[in-house]
């Protein structure tokens, strides 16, 4: 595994079983207390670790307890590899691939954050790796997606526009998510469209494998959506933090309230002003995850 040191964490790369090259960032604590439970983030369908940069820095740095944070890219996101077989961009084999990352950089037991898809393969490790999991943190997500939310996203993914400098970018996504994300400052969306976002020959691309856009036109939403309540259930013995967006259109106050009555030790906390999906540095959000890994330590 090569590193390279950068910005307050050290870029890492692994294999995946069937030879994808994927990538990671590795936070580690100030002081290099590695005894305290790591914190391994995942990402949602088409972003990758630079979503949680800021989140990573406040946990590594704690003036109390300051921890590792790992932040992983899922094939085909990032700078991990783009996968020749566009089927493999499934909940199964990503699944396939954090576990695989976990045992590449000595994590046998960790809390782990899933934002959106993240939050999906959480449900399915809790069911296939257990002990992996010391305590999970669902970043509006759920067993239960509203279709309306996936549309959107489908769409989103889907349209032409394309930016051709960073204050376009920043424009789009003010324009696509404006109203769903009204606590965010212009500093805000600027970190968002950089997260989303990275340049090439100084223009900003979409830093994912286009296939993954096109695979969400197959969703036929004529039928029910399928449900994750079974393996919601494997989350059941787990510390459980669940963050819903206030404006959120996939993860809604009825999927949550039945969350909490079937898992009566969840914490809910709700992100004011942001929709799908919360940025995990922002408003008091930062300090309830600070609780809520404390405690299991």
């Amino acid at each position: 595994m090569a590193d390279a040191v950068t910005n307050g964490f050290t870029e890492k790369f692994y294999g995946s079983t069937d030879g994808l090259r994927l990538y990671a960032r590795n936070y580690q604590p100030t002081g290099g207390d590695t005894d305290r439970l790591p914190v391994v983030c995942l990402p949602g369908l088409t972003r990758n670790a630079r979503d949680f940069h800021e989140l990573a820095l406040i946990l590594s740095r704690d003036a109390a307890f300051p921890r590792r944070v790992m932040a992983l890219d899922y094939r085909g996101r990032g700078l991990s590899d783009r996968d020749d077989n566009k089927a493999n961009y499934n909940l199964a084999v990503e699944c396939g691939d954090v576990i695989a990352g976990c045992a590449a950089f000595g994590i046998d037991r960790a809390i782990f954050v899933g934002t959106s898809r993240g939050g999906l393969i959480l449900h399915l490790m809790a069911g296939i790796k257990p002990e992996l999991l010391a305590g999970v943190i669902l970043n509006d997500i759920g067993p239960v997606i509203e279709p309306a939310g996936l549309m959107a996203i489908r769409d989103y993914l889907n349209r032409d526009r394309k930016p051709q400098s960073w204050s376009e970018a920043v424009d789009i996504l003010r324009e696509n998510h404006g109203a769903a994300f009204t606590a965010l400052s212009l500093t805000d969306w600027e970190g968002m469209a950089h997260a989303i976002y990275r340049e090439q020959n100084g223009i900003p691309v979409a830093d994912y494998d286009p296939a993954i856009a096109e695979q969400s036109k197959t969703i036929d939403f004529n039928n029910s959506l399928p449900d994750l309540w079974p393996q919601f259930e494997s989350l059941g013995s787990m510390s459980l933090l669940v963050i819903r967006g206030e404006n959120s259109n996939l993860l809604s106050r009825r999927t949550t309230d039945e969350m909490a009555k079937r898992h009566p030790d969840m914490a809910p906390i709700t992100a004011k002003g942001q929709g799908h999906a919360p940025l995990l540095h922002l408003g008091d959000i930062p300090e309830a995850i600070r609780i809520f890994i404390g405690r299991l330590s």
